[in-house]
């Protein structure tokens, strides 16, 4: 049973993590990634679709990045997509191909791009912290319904903050590489 709350806290846990990742890799640093465009879906056939199922996405170099469209009739789905992400980006339509230059970073857009990271990382520690109280509160149930006795519910206790404790040291390394890499020129 403890182990149940365990195992299951530290599911909860990783995917906050994989949340707060998958939030900065839609921060741009000032050169071309295909990770910028992975969260951008058209209304392809009646469906949403991810753009990488219906584009390549190649890096050209450090500041631009080509989309290869695989059907034409796309192309202004993908190009309004991409205006709407709200992510700075302008596309440019070139024949079969759909170029983005990525615009260099000025100090102001990264001063305020690392307090967009540091709120997401605020909100993740939050997410961390409100599954370790949910966690206690179960290990509490268990031990009001006589189920475990006192010397588990603090030993399982421990073991919720440890879990806790090294998913936010890792929450603040991602943060830490992340700011340092806005800051980078």
């Amino acid at each position: 049973m403890i182990n149940q709350i365990h195992s299951n806290s530290d599911e909860r846990m990783k995917t906050c993590i994989q949340t707060f990742q998958n939030n900065l890799n839609n921060i741009r640093v000032g050169r071309a990634s295909p990770l910028l465009l992975h969260n951008i879906s058209i209304e392809y056939f009646g469906s949403k679709t991810n753009l990488r199922q219906v584009s390549n996405i190649i890096v050209e170099d450090s500041h631009t990045l080509r989309i290869n469209v695989f059907d034409q009739s796309v192309t202004p789905l993908i190009t309004k997509a991409i205006l709407n992400a709200k992510l700075d980006l302008n596309p440019i339509v070139n024949g079969k191909d759909i170029i983005i230059k990525i615009p260099v970073l000025t100090e102001e857009r990264r001063k305020n791009l690392i307090k967009v990271i540091r709120h997401d990382a605020e909100n993740s520690r939050i997410c961390i912290r409100n599954i370790r109280r949910d966690s206690n509160d179960k290990v509490k149930r268990l031990i009001k319904d006589k189920i475990i006795s006192k010397d588990e519910e603090h030993s399982a206790q421990i073991k919720i903050q440890k879990i806790t404790n090294e998913y936010i040291k890792e929450i603040e390394s991602i943060l830490l590489k992340k700011e340092r890499e806005l800051m980078k020129i």
